[in-house]
Parts: C-alpha cells; sequence; structure tokens
C-alpha cells in the first residue's frame, strides 16, 4: 500500500497529515503509525492526523501521538491540519471542524501560513504544590523555573509525567519562566515521551496559568516563546473562567511525499 502524506510543522511541532476522505487510511495499526513518525526509521513528526469527512463540518481531525495511540486534542496540530484544509481547497478563510474535544473555529491568513485556531474554554485550574493543572483540551502541568534554558527538562518532566500521580493517564509538563513581556516554555509531551520544540495546548495551558498566578483578569495577549519560534494566546478572564481562547502562530507545509507501507 501506498500512502500520499504532506509534513506540515507549526513553530517546530511537526506532524504528518493524510486527507483521508476518501477512507483510504482507515487501516493503519498502532505499529504503522509509530514507525511513520520515527525519525530514522519513517518520515518523522511528533504525530500523525487524518483527516475526515463528516457532515455539519468542514472536516473532522483525527489525531495519533507518535507512539502510535490515539490522542486527545494537539493544538499546534490543529492549526497546522487548518493549514492542509486550505491547501486542499477544503477551505478558504474560516472554518469549523471537529477534534476529539469537541467543535473549533478558525481563521486562516491569505496566504496559509499563520492560523488563529479557537481551543475550548476552561473553567478549573488546581494546583499540585507549586505547580498549576489544568485541560487545554489535554491535560498539563505548569511550573515556573530558573534558568529554564539549561534545565534538563527531558529528566525532569519524564518524572512527573510517570509520578505514582500522573503515570496512568499520563500528563504534558510545562515549565515556564518569564521573558521580558512573553514567557519562555518547554514541554516534555506525554505519546512523545520527550521534550517537543512546541506544544499548542501546553502554551495555552502555560497562559491561563500564568493569568491565574498574576491574577490578572479581562481581555489578556500573552506572547510565548518555544524552542520552534513564537506563539500568541489570546483570550477573557472573568475571575471564574476563560473563554474565548485562541491559539495563534504559524503553520507551514515542508514537503508532500509517498511512502510504502
Amino acid at each position: 500500500m501506498h500512502l500520499k502524506f504532506y509534513k506540515y510543522q507549526g513553530a517546530g511541532n511537526d506532524f504528518i497529515l493524510v486527507d483521508n476522505r476518501q477512507n483510504a487510511a482507515n487501516q493503519l495499526s498502532k505499529e504503522v503509525i509509530e514507525k511513520l513518525c520515527d525519525r530514522r526509521f519513517g518520515v518523522g513528526a511528533d504525530g500523525l492526523m487524518l483527516l475526515e469527512g463528516l457532515e455539519g463540518y468542514d472536516f473532522k481531525m483525527v489525531y495519533y501521538n507518535a507512539d502510535g495511540n490515539e490522542g486527545s486534542m494537539c493544538g499546534n496540530g490543529g492549526r497546522c491540519i487548518v493549514a492542509f484544509a486550505k491547501h486542499l481547497g477544503i477551505i478558504t478563510k474560516t472554518t469549523k471542524f471537529l477534534a476529539t474535544d469537541g467543535p473549533h473555529h478558525a481563521k486562516i491568513s491569505e496566504d496559509g501560513k499563520w492560523v488563529s485556531l479557537q481551543m475550548i474554554d476552561v473553567k478549573e485550574i488546581t494546583r499540585d504544590g507549586e505547580a498549576y493543572v489544568l485541560n487545554t483540551g489535554s491535560p498539563h502541568y505548569v511550573k515556573l523555573a530558573a534558568d529554564l534554558a539549561n534545565k534538563d527538562v527531558y529528566s525532569e518532566g519524564h518524572a512527573i509525567r510517570n509520578n505514582a500521580t500522573y503515570k496512568t493517564d499520563g500528563i504534558n509538563v510545562n515549565f515556564t519562566e518569564k521573558d521580558g513581556d512573553s514567557y519562555f516554555v518547554r514541554t516534555f509531551e506525554r505519546g512523545v515521551e520527550n521534550e517537543t520544540y512546541a506544544c499548542g495546548t501546553g502554551v495555552t495551558a502555560v497562559a491561563l496559568a500564568m493569568a491565574k498566578h498574576n491574577q490578572q483578569f479581562g481581555t489578556i495577549s500573552t506572547p510565548i516563546k518555544v524552542l520552534g519560534g513564537k506563539l500568541n494566546i489570546r483570550f477573557d478572564h472573568n475571575g471564574d473562567e476563560f473563554s474565548n481562547i485562541f491559539l495563534e502562530g504559524p503553520a507551514e507545509l515542508v514537503f508532500e511525499g509517498e511512502i510504502d507501507l
């Protein structure tokens, strides 16, 4: 079987995308997806997405982690699949699609390289010691850190993700440090089981957690720096919940090809 695929990246978070509107990729096994995402024996990616047709929506997003398991919402993946849908001619400027955490709206620039993706509302942020824990479509742990550029994110993130509290379901672990008017963020992602260059639901979680930490209310815009570039999170915070949350940043087609499965 030959699989036609497209490789996209959003701030260094990279994905394999497949147009599955004709159900050509329904039989992809966990092992095949894991191999496709392998950076030495496959295409190489943080995850794989299927774009599928669905009545009432422009498309449906089906997301798999690099370990081959179906994943929860991926924010940068959501932005990349919007760019992919524009590339395929499914959408032009705006879209409504369905992901695992529900419907999402998005806008895309005319050149198809900048996507503003609406995320789910967030009503609850809890604490685990000094860290904040919340769900922005995927579960996240957010901790302030000093000298983040030199932190061993893999070791500390792996330890937190696999501790007694989070081992069963897993959690994404984000470390953040104030950097001028923005925040610098590094993330250890479950499913990838390593640090990634960016995490969309992760930077969203950081922006919300820092608004709570700093007792910020109203309409807020938070610039974020990650290893792969720059993102922006804007949202409303009324003290009880976060709404009108948008994850904004680049999405770029890197290359396309075919692979023999």
